[in-house]
């Protein structure tokens, strides 16, 4: 065990660093790669270790948790040092020193609560299945950004390659959210929740651009507002006799504390809100498409956001049955419809990805807050599937700007002219987005049910609403995919390995998983919800999920959508382009011209195709204030209830 946590955790953060000091392309290259496959190995090995608790007894000579302290301030004291500097934004210095001095209160003027016994470390199977999707999905996304950053720079027409520092953040990232979902000392996850935030923000800034630097900036208040909460909510439970121990946190006991214990469960909630770019922080997580795509694809698939709701998800035993419960279910059901609203407005596809992340997130944050063995069984699935489709699409969108020179989903019509196997490879992470059998759908339909079946009337029809809403822009894209004839003797796109070999292996990844979600199901997800909830969510017969509420249907639906395709594909590949026709122009088509319609003064005027994207009902400028305004109510009034009720 202490080789495995120290290659998960303490080993990305040394690879970081001999990154910095071996700056020429091939010490990178093997040092990205080393440290995935060993990533990859440790992650697998420790879930084949199962559970345990783990407690390193020093860390370079200094006792573990002084070291961690020690960390604490000195990474705050970097943030506080930028803001003053750099960025001159004196709303996040002030949010690092209130940060500062509730640190400080805790460690010298407020002894007992954290120094409870209890070990540092530990991992149950929701840990376990965090691990996996950091070491696999994020480091396929590191070894991707490989072969992208060189051309991303030759774009910046850069006079010095600034690699090994966006190499640097990104394998640290990796440690700091292994850190995270396998602290049990609340200190300690408060520690490594700060190293992501300070590595979003070095990586959205990477640019160094007015427009990334401005965004990063955004990023680092709306997640220091966070990491102020995640302290006070520290200083709370220690003032009032709880332990900072994950651990005892969800045990009974602290739940018997009654409505005082509400408070610090709450802020600890909203600072995963903020981290999960919720409404109203969504703009944090949009504002994030600046940096590179690797960067984008990382915050938004396997780390920064999971860590969010990876802390709503645990604290959920502790908040079951609670006024504060259902009002998280509200409130992530309030996100996931509203986001999924903004993303039909987009034509740029990472914006796109963006508000679907920040639906899909809400939509977790709904499930935990539904708060039953189905409703947790659905928010585990779709971080699972999420991950790891999501991660593929922003990939896939990064190496199609690259050579489209546009992410508008406009101009990728005809794309498999162009980059064939990254057209297909699109096609794949949007019907695994979209359709049935595949495992976020099912994640969806889990979660619509699960709250069905406890009649929050409220959060239902706003889970199947939005689930509509993903529908419109998920299959107007494939349709943008779709809609050139399908061409015969395309040359495939030439590529770095390192770069295609990710792709394939997320795309491979989609599918597998979803087709083997019964073992995934038995071997992972029963036993977190078990370990958690004391029950099942769903029953597995005959390799079908079953409920009191419905039968989801897994093989039956795979054999019909290979049915499907089989004969669509038949179809694609029997046509004969002399058959071809055009659009059918109101009756005065040209004759000369098949793309063109007689205009005015008999000239011929050419035709462009084009979605609606409703943006006069969807559009960003008409609904991002009312909707942030709805949720600051909202979070408002969930303080306010929980404060009377402890009154």
């Amino acid at each position: 065990m202490d080789i495995l946590v120290f290659t998960t955790v303490v080993l990305p953060f040394l690879a970081a660093l001999a990154l910095v000091l071996l700056r020429d392309r091939g010490s990178r290259s093997l040092i990205v790669i080393g440290t995935a496959v060993v990533l990859i190995a440790s992650s697998l090995a420790m879930v084949g270790q199962g559970s345990f608790e783990y407690t390193p007894t020093s860390l370079l000579g200094i006792g573990a948790d002084s070291l961690i302290t020690l960390l604490d301030f000195v990474l705050l004291g970097i943030i506080l040092i930028i803001a003053l500097t750099k960025l001159k934004n004196f709303l996040i210095a002030g949010l690092t020193i209130i940060q500062v001095l509730g640190l400080a209160f805790l460690e010298f003027f407020q002894p007992g609560g954290h120094a409870t016994a209890a070990p540092a470390m530990f991992a149950d199977k929701l840990s376990l299945i965090m691990v996996l999707i950091i070491c696999i999905v994020g480091s396929l996304i590191c070894v991707y950004a490989l072969g992208y950053m060189p051309e991303h720079e030759d774009h910046l027409h850069l006079a010095k390659s600034r690699q090994p520092r966006f190499f640097l953040f990104m394998i640290m990232f990796l440690g700091a959210m292994n850190g995270l979902v396998l602290s049990n000392k609340l200190m300690w996850l408060y520690f490594f929740w700060e190293v992501t935030t300070f590595c979003s923000f070095m990586l959205i800034a990477h640019d160094d651009t007015e427009e990334a630097v401005k965004n990063a900036a955004r990023a680092l208040w709306m997640n220091m507002l966070g990491g102020v909460a995640f302290v006070l909510a520290l200083i709370f439970m220690q003032k009032s006799g709880m332990s900072l121990n994950l651990s005892d946190v969800l045990s009974p006991g602290f739940s018997a504390a009654g409505a005082v214990a509400l408070i610090p469960l709450f802020l600890l909630c909203f600072a995963g809100i903020t981290k999960s770019a919720q409404v109203p922080f969504q703009s944090w997580l949009c504002g994030a498409m600046v940096a590179p795509t690797p960067v984008s694809a990382l915050l938004h698939s396997s780390t920064m956001v999971k860590a969010g709701v990876y802390l709503v998800l645990r604290l959920s035993p502790a908040y079951a049955g609670t006024m504060l419960s259902g009002l998280l279910a509200m409130f992530g059901a309030f996100t996931f419809l509203t986001a999924s609203g903004l993303a039909v407005g987009q034509s740029n596809a990472k914006k796109v990805l963006a508000y679907s992340t920040i639906a899909n997130l809400g939509l977790i944050i709904a499930c935990a807050g539904i708060n039953t063995p189905a409703a947790i069984t659905a928010a585990i699935v779709i971080i699972i599937f999420h991950a790891v489709s999501k991660g593929l699409m922003f990939l896939c969108v990064g190496t199609a700007e690259q050579k489209i020179h546009s992410r508008n989903l406009e101009d990728m019509r005809g794309l498999y002219m162009v980059m064939p196997k990254t057209a297909i490879v699109t096609l794949i992470g949007v019907l695994t987005m979209l359709l049935p059998p595949f495992g976020v759908l099912m994640g969806k339909w889990m979660a619509i049910e699960s709250a069905a079946a406890v009649k929050y009337m409220p959060v239902t029809i706003m889970l199947a609403l939005g689930s509509g809403l993903t529908v419109m822009f998920w299959a107007r894209w494939a349709g943008i995919l779709f809609s050139t004839p399908y061409p015969k003797n395309v040359t495939p796109e030439v590529q770095p390995s390192t770069v295609r070999l990710p792709l394939v292996i997320l795309a491979w990844g989609a599918l597998l998983l979803s087709l083997c979600v019964p073992f995934l199901y038995s071997g992972l997800i029963e036993p977190a919800v078990m370990s958690s909830h004391k029950a099942a969510g769903y029953m597995l017969e005959s390799f079908n999920f079953v409920s009191p509420q419905g039968i989801f249907y897994i093989y039956p639906l795979w054999v019909l959508m290979g049915v499907g395709v089989f004969f669509a594909w038949r179809a694609a590949r029997k046509a004969d382009p002399a058959t071809y026709v055009g659009p059918y122009l109101c009756g005065i088509q040209a004759k000369e011209d098949a793309v063109a319609f007689r205009g005015p003064m008999g000239a011929n005027v050419g035709y462009q195709a084009g979605n609606f994207y409703l943006s006069w009902l969807f559009g960003e400028e008409r609904l991002s204030y009312p909707i942030n305004m709805v949720a600051t109510v909202l979070l408002a009034v969930m303080l306010g209830v929980l404060l009377g009720g402890m009154i």
